[in-house]
């Protein structure tokens, strides 16, 4: 292990990463290696070693540094292993050019031709019909009396509408929740089912750009194509990696922010009747405040995407290396309690919040404004149609997806008084055009 000082003694037993147990609750591991090694040499378990940023400060200067690197081929496998340290599948089908992957000046360029798209104002205009999409994901369980909140709503209600945003046809769009369903519950590799779901989503994406520039539309991969065709060069690859990317980071982020935003809120009870105060008085800022706690407190990022240093630097008294890979601990950041009081309190009041549940930096996360949308308007309505909500299983049963970027469970079963069934039972995804 190169370069690598010996943390300090300590009283504490070290504790064990990456198992079943630590996904279940990483935050105890994390507040160890913040007392006692705060940027933490390892080997992850597909082999790589990189290093772990787990402070607050320390994390929020590694998101703005430029010598970390985004690109993969900054990354010295000869040292480090060639464990695989993207997106499930994306190397066998040439989607690597997207956001994640890539720094100044392409970044810059790739940012700018989407970034119209997910503005807060243009995020507002989108509101009506996430709602919609929420009420009849919804109306499709609350007769029942339960369900999985997980597969039920927290994964459909993303994928219809970032495949609205991007234009997919509403017939096109099962197709894309089955893909994206294969992709989260076996991310991790590029065999299989998850190999044959990313060639078929790149497929896809290749010919519905070609359809998009004889039809054009009002959505974002015609504007993509617009752009490109009033000068700004886009390549096609580069369109449908960003498609791609849009769709798979911008789904999985609000899936596990309603999931872990509604099982923070059943475990606190009190700040559960704070949350459902707000939707009963339709306080907008009061529920855009219990969003921000609950990125914070159990957000859905655990680490930040890969970084890779292009030169020698100093981070937290390590010494890092060229070539060495860099990965933030986003989840144990925002429990430092050098920078939040009583950080492993759920306290839906915070007011001064600067969680880095999203970012920080150029590569802040572009889709936020979107995803707190969803968050904000599937919790809300959640609990406002069924607040007597509760776990159906012991909380001791519930399982976490393994992974190692993302945070969140694989099922969340509840129940709930039944709800009169309502009319017009036409499915979630259908839209009219």
């Amino acid at each position: 292990m190169p370069h690598c000082p010996v943390p300090h003694e300590s009283a504490d037993p070290r504790p064990a990463l990456f198992d079943w147990e630590f996904a279940a609750d990483p935050y105890p591991a994390y507040s160890w290696l913040r007392r006692h090694d705060p940027v933490h040499w390892t080997r992850l378990p597909s082999g790589v070693e990189a290093w772990l940023v787990t402070r607050y400060a320390d994390a929020r200067q590694a998101l703005a540094d430029q010598r970390l690197s985004k690109n993969p081929q900054r990354h010295s496998e000869a040292a480090h292993g060639r464990g695989k340290v993207g997106i499930p599948g994306e190397r066998s089908a040439n989607l690597m050019t997207h956001l994640l992957n890539i720094d100044p000046p392409d970044h810059t360029r790739l940012r700018r031709l989407v970034s119209k798209a997910f503005t807060p104002r243009t995020v507002a205009r989108f509101e009506p019909r996430v709602q919609e999409l929420t009420d009849r994901l919804i109306d499709g369980f609350a007769a029942r009396g339960e369900a999985d909140l997980i597969h039920e709503l927290a994964f459909p209600l993303p994928i219809y509408a970032i495949c609205d945003l991007l234009g997919v046809p509403a017939q096109d769009q099962d197709d894309f929740r089955e893909w994206a369903g294969m992709m989260i519950r076996h991310g991790g590799g590029t065999r299989g089912g998850v190999g044959r779901s990313v060639k078929k989503m790149r497929g896809y994406l290749a010919e519905l750009i070609h359809r998009k520039r004889r039809e054009p539309g009002e959505d974002l991969i015609s504007a993509l194509i617009r752009a490109s065709d009033h000068g700004e060069h886009l390549t096609e690859n580069e369109a449908a990696a960003m498609a791609f990317i849009l769709l798979f980071a911008g789904f999985e982020t609000t899936v596990n922010l309603i999931g872990n935003g509604t099982l923070a809120l059943l475990r606190n009870p009190g700040q559960r009747r704070l949350f459902q105060g707000a939707v009963d008085q339709r306080d907008p800022d009061r529920l855009a405040l219990a969003v921000e706690e609950l990125l914070r407190y159990d957000g859905p990022v655990e680490l930040a995407t890969w970084r890779f240093a292009t030169e020698e630097l100093t981070l937290g008294g390590r010494t890092v290396a060229p070539g060495d890979p860099v990965l933030v601990v986003l989840a144990s950041a925002d429990r430092d309690p050098e920078r939040f009081d009583r950080p492993d309190t759920l306290d839906l009041e915070r007011r001064e919040n600067p969680h880095l549940g999203y970012g920080h930096g150029i590569h802040y996360c572009l889709g936020a404004p979107l995803a707190r949308l969803e968050g904000r308007t599937a919790l809300g309505s959640l609990f406002g149609r069924l607040p007597d909500l509760e776990l159906a299983v012991p909380d001791g049963e519930l399982r976490w997806r393994g992974g190692l970027i993302m945070r969140g469970l694989r099922a969340l079963p509840v129940r709930f008084a039944p709800e009169p069934a309502r009319p017009d039972p036409k499915p979630a995804r259908a839209r009219e055009s």
